[in-house]
């Protein structure tokens, strides 16, 4: 255990200021996510209903086409929740004080890449071996 703390000791240093600015760009972009999380919820939710009320008279293919087009929805809706949990938990991350170092090899993740991806947890030689896999 003495090697993953050895390996994992770059100096972590970042000001309160910076640390603050980040966390206030992370909220934000969880907030956008989440509004348009709960927006896409009320359009599926309100689609359905009139799904529902105009479906007399649905032959298979229509029936078929809205099921597709249902499905699609929630995926979106689905991918919105996971990208608001990815950056839910870079905040806990910066929290920790564990924002913008690898999770895999402890080094730092470069800016541009932070700046790119915010909720990125593995520096780039790092993602491109998991990629690999």
């Amino acid at each position: 255990m003495a090697k993953a703390t050895e390996k994992a000791a770059p100096k972590r240093s970042r000001s309160e200021a910076e640390t603050e600015k980040i966390r206030v760009a992370l909220v934000e972009r969880r907030d956008e996510l989440q509004a348009e999380y709960d927006q896409s919820l009320s359009e599926i939710t309100e689609l359905q209903r009139e799904r529902l009320a105009d479906s007399a008279g649905d032959d298979q293919a229509d029936t078929g086409t809205k099921t597709f087009e249902r499905e699609q929805e929630i995926t979106l809706a689905n991918n919105l929740l996971e990208r608001i949990t990815q950056v839910e938990r870079a905040i806990e991350r910066l929290g920790e004080g564990n924002y913008g170092w690898c999770e895999r090899c402890g080094n730092a993740i470069p800016v541009e890449r932070l700046a790119a991806f915010p909720v990125a947890t593995l520096c780039v030689s790092c993602k491109q071996l998991e990629e690999r896999r």
